[in-house]
């Protein structure tokens, strides 16, 4: 069964927010864009806003829905990733899961070790294709 999972692109002053998984996580020190699965009965604005403030403890303005990936894992495990634009949120960023969060240029984005989901759209984003 494929996972449904929605993510944030938060863009500010041409820097796109990255988030690090920790060593203990799926994954280990991976980068990804902050989101999460959808849960039963949730629309995907809503599981967004909810994990954002799970993971970030900001209140999220979830915008239109940016791209749509399909990926397969080499496990078996495949997943529909639904990414989002997030024009604007409130409250200060707080890292209460990952590793690390940082703000990242669009063009430095395919230097940091992206999940294997997310490199067709670093590749976008950071040649400027997208948003």
């Amino acid at each position: 069964m494929t996972k449904q999972v929605v993510a944030a692109l938060i863009l500010r002053d041409e820097k796109f927010l990255c988030c690090q998984r920790t060593e203990h996580q799926a994954l280990p020190l991976k980068w990804e864009f902050p989101g999460g699965k959808i849960e039963a009965g949730e629309t995907p604005s809503a599981a967004l806003r909810r994990e954002l403030e799970e993971e970030l403890g900001i209140h999220a303005e979830i915008g239109a829905e940016v791209t749509q990936v399909l990926h397969t894992y080499v496990n078996g495990n495949s997943v529909n990733l639904h990414f989002y634009a997030v024009p604007r949120f409130e409250k200060e960023l707080q890292n209460r899961i990952f590793r690390d969060v940082r703000w990242v240029y669009r063009s430095d984005l395919p230097q940091l070790d992206f999940l294997d989901a997310d490199k067709e759209l670093v590749r976008r984003l950071a040649a400027g294709e997208l948003l």
